[in-house]
C-alpha cells in the first residue's frame, strides 16, 4: 500500500477544531434564546469572514514582496482555484449550517450535537460512490464512535419520537458529509485560509438576506447576544473552519470526520468545567468509547502507510 495521507499535523488541527466547536456548542445555543437563526448564523459568518479578511490582505502584501514574477503568477492561479472551488463548497456550508441552526428551535442541543455527528457515517459512504475505499478497522472506528456518541448524547429514558428539529439536524449532517468530501477532493489545490474565508463571506452575505426577508433582526436583541455571536464567530467560524480546512489536506476524509465529531466529547466537558456540570457515568462511558475510536483509527492509519 502507499503511504497514508493522514499525518500528526492534520489530526491535531482537526482536534483543535473539534474542541473549537464543542466549546462553542453552548454560545450557539444562548444565543438562539435572544435572536433568530438566520439573524444569528448570518451575522457570525460574516463576523468570521471580517476576522480573516485583514490577515489575508497582510499576508499577501507581505508575500508579493519577495515573489519573483512566475510565482505571481502561480499564485493568481491558485487564488482562481480557490474561488472556483469555494462557490460549491460555500453553497454546503450554507446548507449545512442553517439547517442545524434551525433545528435548535424543536430540538435539544445534545440531540443535535448527536444527529449531526452522524456525518462520520455519510462520509465513508457517500465515499463509496466516489470508489473511495474505506478499511475495516475504519469502520470498526466508525462504529465505535457511533456507540460513543449515543451514551454521550442520547438519554434512553427521555426517548422520544423523532421530532423535527432531528430531522433537519439530519439533513445537516448529510450535507457536512458533502462539505468534507469535497474539501478532501480540492485541499491541495487551494489557499485554505482563503477559502475559508470565501465560504464565509459568500454563506454569510446570503444568510444576512435571508434574515431580512424572513425575520425582523433587532439591534437591542443583537447586542445582548454579543458575546456568543462574537465567540461563535470568531473562533467557531473564524478560526475553526480555517483549521478544518487546512487539517484536511494532511487527513483522509472517513478519519477526518471521526475526529470532528469529537466535538461532541469537548461540549460535554466543556460544560463539566465551565458550568460546573457533572458527568454522569453514562456521559464518562461514551467519552472513553468516542476516544479510543478515535486512537484506533490512528492505528488503522499506521498499519496502512506501512
Amino acid at each position: 500500500m502507499g503511504k497514508s495521507k493522514t499525518s500528526p499535523k492534520g489530526v491535531i488541527m482537526l482536534m483543535l477544531t473539534a474542541l473549537i466547536w464543542g466549546s462553542s456548542f453552548v454560545a450557539q445555543s444562548v444565543g438562539m434564546e435572544k435572536i433568530e437563526a438566520f439573524t444569528f448564523n448570518g451575522i457570525r459568518t460574516l463576523l468570521g469572514a471580517a476576522f480573516l479578511l485583514p490577515f489575508i490582505v497582510v499576508r499577501e502584501r507581505t508575500a508579493a514582496k519577495k515573489m519573483s514574477d512566475q510565482e505571481k503568477k502561480e499564485k493568481r492561479e491558485i487564488n482562481k482555484r480557490t474561488w472556483l472551488a469555494g462557490i460549491p463548497i460555500s453553497i454546503v456550508f450554507f446548507i449545512a449550517c442553517n439547517f442545524q441552526q434551525f433545528a435548535f428551535y424543536y430540538s435539544t442541543a445534545g440531540k443535535i450535537a448527536f444527529v449531526t455527528a452522524l456525518y462520520m457515517f455519510f462520509v465513508p459512504i457517500l465515499g463509496l460512490f466516489i470508489g473511495k475505499k474505506v478499511r475495516a478497522l475504519t469502520w470498526l472506528s466508525v462504529v465505535m464512535g457511533f456507540v460513543g456518541l449515543y451514551f454521550l448524547c442520547v438519554n434512553p429514558d427521555d426517548l422520544k419520537d423523532i421530532n423535527k428539529g432531528d430531522l433537519l439536524a439530519l439533513i445537516c449532517a448529510f450535507f457536512y458529509a458533502i462539505h468534507i468530501l469535497l474539501l478532501e477532493r480540492n485541499a491541495e489545490k487551494i489557499d485554505g485560509i482563503r477559502l475559508s474565508a470565501i465560504q464565509l463571506l459568500l454563506s454569510g452575505t446570503v444568510t444576512c438576506v435571508l434574515m431580512f426577508i424572513f425575520e425582523n433582526p433587532d439591534i437591542s436583541a443583537i447586542k445582548t447576544a454579543a458575546v456568543p455571536i462574537m465567540y461563535a464567530g470568531i473562533m467557531s467560524c473564524g478560526v475553526a473552519y480555517t483549521f478544518q480546512i487546512i487539517g484536511q489536506k494532511y487527513c483522509e476524509a472517513t478519519i477526518a470526520s471521526l475526529i470532528l465529531c469529537m466535538e461532541s466529547v469537548f461540549a460535554v466537558l466543556a460544560a463539566a468545567l465551565l458550568l460546573h456540570e457533572t458527568l454522569s457515568g453514562r456521559e464518562i462511558t461514551g467519552c472513553v468509547v468516542m476516544f479510543a475510536a478515535v486512537i484506533l483509527s490512528q492505528v488503522a492509519e499506521i498499519k496502512n502507510s506501512r
